[in-house]
């Protein structure tokens, strides 16, 4: 397995991939590896002669107040995981590398993150399309898979991939969840066993919203009271939002006439949990 931290040399190695004739395969990560990261690999490997794998914790995407300089870390345990996986290639750039001194490019899309995360974090989206942009050029991939957890993420990545025209087929992972239900995230390292009853109200409302499909329910209010019961169970969770939503543009819809988007984001104390699903009309 390579390590690459230099643009220059990543590059390098992309242009050669292409000049073989190899289908290069991109996870994107912030690191601190769990199986759900690692799904991503498999789906990579699965339709990709090589992949790349990045490790970059991205200050763009953090806003003021949030968790960018405890966010975990451990790089030397990533590095371990990724050639265990049968990783071809971590790359490892620094923030003076992604960002140098007088960086002034941004990239950002209008609509898509005027929804959900987007309007509690304002810069989010606006850091992640940027540094994926950068990303995408550097590592020059053929397929690129992102987790479905991060729903808005997804959606906005695909969104802008079509709009500017990228050669690159974005495909979605579906979540890993832990044995209990929990939606695996780099996150859940924050968590103390006396929260886990607290985390795990987003999973079980999520599975209760399903089974309220599955009995008939199609009109979105109804689904939202119910699963912002479930949550505000627990007095430390602050909800963020609970949406029903379009799975493409994230617009709220007030019915599941086929299918629709359930997300929802709950601050544990100072914890930010999200988790998702896709509510089916026909099963």
């Amino acid at each position: 397995m390579k390590i690459i931290e230099s643009i220059t040399e990543m590059q390098q190695y992309a242009d050669q991939l292409r000049a073989d004739s190899k289908k290069i395969g991109f996870v994107p990560t912030m690191g601190y590896l769990h199986q759900g990261h690692l799904s991503l690999v498999d789906i990579a490997g699965e339709n990709c002669d090589t992949v790349v794998l990045s490790i970059f914790v991205n200050p763009a995407q953090f806003g003021p107040n949030e968790d960018l300089d405890s966010y975990p870390r451990n790089e030397g345990k990533d590095i371990e995981l990724a050639r265990e996986k049968g990783v071809d290639v971590v790359f490892l750039p620094s923030a003076d590398t992604i960002y140098p001194d007088g960086y002034q490019s941004y990239v950002e899309l209008a609509h898509l993150p005027n929804h959900l995360c987007g309007l509690s974090r304002p810069v989010f989206f606006k850091g992640i399309t940027t540094v994926v942009t950068q990303l995408f050029h550097i590592v020059k991939p053929h397929v690129a898979v992102f987790g479905e957890k991060d729903f808005q993420q997804l959606a906005t990545i695909r969104r802008m991939v079509k709009d500017l025209k990228f050669d690159i087929e974005v495909m979605g992972g579906p979540i890993v969840r832990e044995p209990d239900g929990l939606a695996m995230s780099s996150r859940n390292a924050y968590l103390k066993d006396h929260q886990r009853k607290a985390a795990l109200s987003l999973s079980r409302s999520i599975q209760h919203a399903r089974q309220m499909v599955a009995d008939g329910t199609t009109d979105a209010t109804s689904i939202i009271q119910q699963v912002t019961a479930i949550l505000s169970e627990f007095a430390e969770n602050t909800i963020d939002y609970v949406s029903i939503c379009d799975t493409e543009t994230m617009d709220p819809v007030s019915s599941i006439e086929d299918s629709a988007l359930l997300a929802i984001a709950v601050n544990l104390n100072k914890i930010r949990l999200i988790d998702n699903t896709v509510l089916n009309r026909q099963g």
